[in-house]
């Protein structure tokens, strides 16, 4: 078994978090819910949206026969919500392509809309309990610290894949928990700017650690200011859209009151190209 595996697998069954999706029969559908959901939303936003996404389409065929708008509406406040038109077109190609049924294949699930490396593998080893690298931010964190003794990851890529495959253990079970207690532990321990490396299960074995902590630069981008941007002129625009649906809502009407009419606009025109909103009429209106 390598190195890194057994501890891992002990710390996690002792400390795991318990989230809705390592539950017992939760099922493939709702594990890729949840995975496009948390996709830059923290978890502790993403559980009663996920839980409340479930009961009204508990599967694919109930979302797809929905209006794409229903799906905008109801992702509410989770942020970025192309995610919820690209669920709605999963949706609608699972429902089409794999009689209504998520498919286990990782290329079957690669080629569904808005799904990437990381989605499918972690569909395929958390749903249907198959034995693949699954990695995340949380998980190249890790890696890079105890394996390489870097403080931050570099540039993702697929050798990523093969780095956590060499950390795998043969047994599917124990492969899988490996995978998840990775994320947790970059997720809660090993973290980007406080990691608790007293209580890390790695510690020991942690080259970083074991180097003195050496400094590294934080290639990670930082954010744009949320405050005044385009991004926050978009979600003023859905908000309303979102509000008034079904009804559509007069074009200057439409957050009339922005302090930059210049990027009011440009905010419409992009939501329009993004394909989250529609216009007719001198009317706005989300996707029907």
């Amino acid at each position: 078994m390598p190195a890194l595996a057994a501890p891992l697998i002990a710390w996690y069954r002792d400390t795991a978090r318990d989230l809705p999706w390592r539950r017992a029969g939760f099922g493939a559908w709702g594990t890729l819910v949840s995975e496009f959901m948390l996709q830059q939303t923290p978890v502790n936003r993403v559980i009663p949206h996920l839980e409340a996404w479930l009961d009204r389409w508990p599967t694919p065929a109930d979302l797809a026969a929905a209006a794409p708008a229903e799906a905008v509406t109801q992702w509410a406040n989770l942020g970025y919500p192309r995610r919820a038109l690209w669920l709605h077109r999963a949706a609608v190609e699972i429902r089409d392509r794999h009689d209504g049924i998520v498919p286990r294949d990782v290329e079957a699930l690669l080629a569904l809309t808005g799904i990437g490396d990381y989605t499918a593998r972690a569909v395929a080893v958390f749903a249907y309990g198959d034995r693949h690298p699954v990695v995340d931010t949380n998980t190249r964190r890790v890696l890079a610290r105890v394996v390489d003794g870097v403080a931050q990851a570099g540039p993702p890529g697929k050798a990523d894949l093969a780095r956590m495959e060499a950390q795998l253990p043969a047994d599917l079970t124990a492969a899988a928990i490996v995978n998840a207690a990775a994320m947790e532990l970059g997720a809660i321990v090993c973290t980007a700017r406080s990691p608790k490396c007293d209580v890390c299960p790695l510690s020991a074995q942690c080259a970083w650690r074991n180097a003195g902590y050496p400094a590294s630069e934080d290639r990670r981008r930082r954010q744009a200011k949320y405050e005044g941007s385009d991004r926050q002129a978009r979600g003023a625009v859905m908000k309303v859209l979102r509000e008034a649906a079904p009804t559509a809502v007069p074009l200057d009407a439409v957050i009339a009151d922005w302090p930059d009419p210049v990027q009011r606009d440009r905010a419409i025109d992009s939501l329009i190209a993004d394909g989250l909103a529609e216009a007719a009429d001198a009317m706005l209106f989300l996707p029907r």
